[in-house]
């Protein structure tokens, strides 16, 4: 059964809920941001260049006096487009998921959902170079991606439990609760189309991603992710991204405008 998204006059509400009460959206983002400015699209030195950014300082508090994760925020330069296993990540596959992924990747990626502009998904949304914007109410949190044909998530903070009946997603279905000062997302409910890395981690429709999401201060989060798929990896895995805040605002990104790369993705 498909299921009916209101999202676009979601979206206008918690706005302009959010706008009108979290700090951070009324602080100082620093200069427009420019390929020279954002550490999302510059060389790894960056972060030395700009010195004094990001800021550091306290993380700010919602008036819950919950860790306001409010803002927009850039990747680490370091960790864009990620092949996870080449950071070290150990990756724990079951044999034909290996295979897979050996092929994928001997293959230059060819078939990578996200080069024909299909939504990177979960979590490899977390390893790809565009900036987000995070909106938090106490009961619901959003998150806008630049980048993904600007896809976004909603988070439901209202204590209710992931539907019954799923309808299989890019994104999936997300529920999130506080554990001390820890955001804690559970989602459930994916397509299995979906790649981890850029490399070709695989997926299935029985993937579960716990996103643990702390602001360790003004101008950095930490985002732990943990993959539980008992069809593609052994047993759980890990990996976790340091995301810096960003200086400016998202830009309009559309993927299929002017789309001249995937006619060369040809492989080996």
């Amino acid at each position: 059964m498909r299921i009916r998204n209101n999202f676009p006059a979601c979206l206008i509400g918690v706005m302009a809920l959010v706008l009108g009460t979290s700090p951070v959206f009324g602080q100082t983002q620093g200069p427009n941001r420019s390929l020279a400015g954002n550490a999302a699209f510059v060389n790894l030195n960056q972060t030395e260049k700009n010195s004094g950014w990001p800021p550091s300082g306290p993380a700010p508090r919602s008036a819950d006096a919950k860790p306001d994760l409010s803002g927009a925020w850039a990747p680490n330069a370091i960790r864009q487009n990620v092949d996870l296993l080449s950071t070290g990540v150990e990756i724990p596959f079951q044999p034909w998921a290996e295979k897979i992924y050996n092929e994928r990747k001997a293959s230059n990626s060819k078939d990578d959902p996200e080069a024909r502009c299909m939504p990177p998904g979960v979590p490899r949304m977390s390893t790809t170079p565009y900036p987000f914007r995070i909106m938090q109410t106490p009961s619901l949190i959003l998150i806008v991606y630049e980048g993904g044909a600007h896809v976004w998530r909603q988070i439901f903070m209202d204590g209710r439990p992931h539907p019954k009946d799923i309808n299989p997603s890019w994104l999936g279905d997300s529920i999130g609760h506080w554990e001390g000062d820890t955001l804690v997302i559970d989602t459930v409910g994916f397509n299995g189309k979906s790649w981890i890395d850029e490399s070709g981690l695989p997926t299935t429709e029985d993937m579960h991603v716990t996103e643990r999401i702390r602001r360790l201060d003004l101008g950095h989060l930490e985002i732990e992710h943990t993959v539980d798929d008992s069809k593609a990896y052994k047993h759980p895995w890990k990996f976790t991204t340091h995301p810096e805040m960003l200086q400016g605002e998202l830009m309009e990104y559309i993927c299929q405008e002017n789309e001249r790369d995937v006619h060369h993705l040809v492989g080996k």
